[in-house]
Order: structure tokens, then sequence, then C-alpha cells
């Protein structure tokens, strides 16, 4: 069954509008292939795309290597805001762009709404 990329670049875009503090999300294979994006203007989705991929195999590792289990998420912060990468089903991740002053109980409430939204497209 072939993926539906503009039913999950509607779902990605009304979330990123929709949601306080969140500039960006993209949607990829674990491989690095972009799915579906809403980016920032000036971001390259493809290079996105690869260093999600990136993200996810050093922490698939760290995870293994310090006995920690699956990872269910990956959380980047910086002094400009976070990088959130949360799978999304085995064929999928999610990464989401938001800004310092995101309220981070909130934020992840909104990923886990967004999650069972987009793997319902994915499946």
């Amino acid at each position: 069954m072939a993926i539906n990329s503009e039913k999950l670049s509607m779902v990605l875009q009304n979330f990123v509008s929709a949601t306080t503090d969140v500039q960006g999300a993209a949607l990829v294979t674990p491989d690095g292939l972009p799915l579906a994006a809403s980016l920032p203007g000036g971001m390259d989705e493809e290079r996105v795309s690869a260093m999600s991929a990136s993200m996810l195999s050093l922490g698939e590792r760290i995870g293994m290597e310090l006995a920690r289990g699956t990872i269910d998420r990956i959380f980047v912060e910086g002094n400009k805001g976070f990088g959130i990468l949360t799978s999304c089903g085995q064929d999928a991740v999610l990464l989401v762009l938001a800004s310092e002053s995101a309220k981070q109980g909130l934020l992840m409430l909104e990923i886990k709404r967004v999650l069972a939204e987009l793997k319902l497209i994915l499946l």
C-alpha cells in the first residue's frame, strides 16, 4: 500500500500552525528518507531527514550500550529551542522543532496526539 504523503503533510502543517511554540516538524524513515515535512524556511528537508536518521541510530546504540532499553524519544535542548525525535511505528520517526519558550509537558502531550493521527495514516 502506498503512503499518502499529501495527508501526512497536511497533518504536519496543521500541527505546526496550531501548536504554540512548534516551529517545524518532519516525518522521516529510519533510513533518513523524507516522508513529509513542515519546516521553517531555509531548512533542507533531505538534510533534516538524514540528520534525524543519524540521531536515531546513535540514540539506539546509546540505549543499547548503556542498558537503557528501546529508545522512545531523543531530546536535544539548545539555547534556541528543542529538537525532539519520537518513534512513529516501525517505519517512521517524527522530528519536532520547538522554541526555547515551549512548555515541555504540553509539547509532549501534543506530540502524542499528532503521533496517533500519523500512525493511522501510515497503517
